[in-house]
């Protein structure tokens, strides 16, 4: 991992202090940002989190399908748990917590708005860092590609209607015409530009694509905390009032690590898959691809929504999560491989 990598959650925290600290500082400044927009899109923004995604998209070989018949039963167990699973559950969770549990002690201005961000959360399978946990766990590299190549084939077309489903169920209001717009401008476009991109940097001379990757991972991640700035400058205001907010916020998340990274290690164990093909089955099932989650939840319902909010609390809890996961799963290894015995 990189020193980015390893430590997003120290920067995603810092970013929370300055940003909150910005937006008190500097009001007018950031009401200037905020208005840049054109049809719900804030341009400063939309801008960002292009540079956050493609880079991510870049590392995608959709020519990996052909890997998916070689794994069948673990590609299995993945879809199952991230398009079936993951999701409902998430909103069910959402529902147990935010509208019971913790309902006196949050907004309720904002009850539906938060649940909306953990839906969106949870529909949004991980791309990029998933890569790094199977690494992590000696996952099998070609089954780690595959199963991230199907499922980013598979979001192009199922994440609107599954959003839109889930928010329907949960009595909130789907505006349909901004949630196409964001699936074509924060899935479709970036996927088509990005698998051109990778086209012509594989043409290039041995080398070209990793160091462009490399280079490009960077500005990701400073896009992704140049926009958490923003978020929280737009959210201090709540935050400094609702500081119980977060740690509300992050308890169904964590349950629903739990349950998916269990259930598909669990699953992969009882069909007979392999270690190496359970390790990343388990962590793209329990990781979201948060930097899509931030893009919708903005475009949906604003910079200054409790949905943005949400989201961006899966992005602070992602890392230290994600590595418990993987250290349960290597010390786990013995258990696992003597079931297959």
């Amino acid at each position: 991992m990189s020193v980015f990598e390893r430590f997003l959650s120290v920067w995603v925290a810092l970013c929370i202090v300055i940003g909150v600290i910005a937006g008190q500082a500097f009001p007018s400044l950031f009401q200037t940002i905020s208005g840049l927009e054109i049809a719900h899109v804030n341009l400063p923004v939309g801008l960002l989190i292009w540079v956050m995604i493609i880079p991510m998209l870049l590392k995608v070989d959709f020519g990996a399908l052909h890997e998916v018949r070689q794994h069948a039963r673990g590609i299995g167990v993945t879809l199952f748990i991230n398009w079936l699973v993951k999701p409902f559950s998430m909103a069910l969770l959402g529902w147990l917590f935010l509208r019971q549990v913790f309902a006196p002690w949050l907004p309720p201005e904002q009850i539906a708005s938060y649940q909306a961000g953990l839906i969106l959360l949870a529909a949004a399978p991980c791309t990029a860092m998933v890569f790094v946990w199977s690494r992590l766990t000696n996952g099998d590299p070609l089954f780690t590609l595959s199963q991230v190549a199907l499922n980013d084939l598979i979001m192009v077309f199922a994440f609107a209607p599954l959003v839109g489903l889930l928010l329907g169920l949960s009595a909130i209001s789907v505006p349909w015409a901004t949630l196409v717009t964001s699936v074509g401008l924060y899935i479709v476009v970036p996927v088509v530009l990005a698998q051109l991109w990778r086209r012509h940097l594989l043409k290039q001379a041995a080398g070209v694509f990793d160091a462009t990757a490399n280079r490009l991972g960077t500005w990701s991640m400073v896009a992704l905390l140049a926009t958490l700035v923003l978020l929280f400058a737009f959210q201090g205001e709540a935050i400094l009032h609702q500081p119980l907010v977060i740690l509300l916020l992050a308890v169904p998340i964590l349950l629903q690590v739990a349950l998916n990274a269990s259930l598909a290690y669990g699953l992969n164990r009882w069909l007979g898959e392999r270690h190496s093909v359970a390790c990343p089955s388990a962590l793209i099932g329990a990781s979201n691809f948060f930097e899509l989650a931030v893009a919708a939840a903005i475009s949906l319902f604003g910079l200054h929504s409790g949905a943005a909010l949400a989201t961006v609390v899966g992005v602070l809890i992602e890392v230290p999560v994600m590595l418990v996961v993987v250290r349960l799963v290597n010390r786990t290894k013995g258990w696992y491989e003597g079931g297959l015995a």
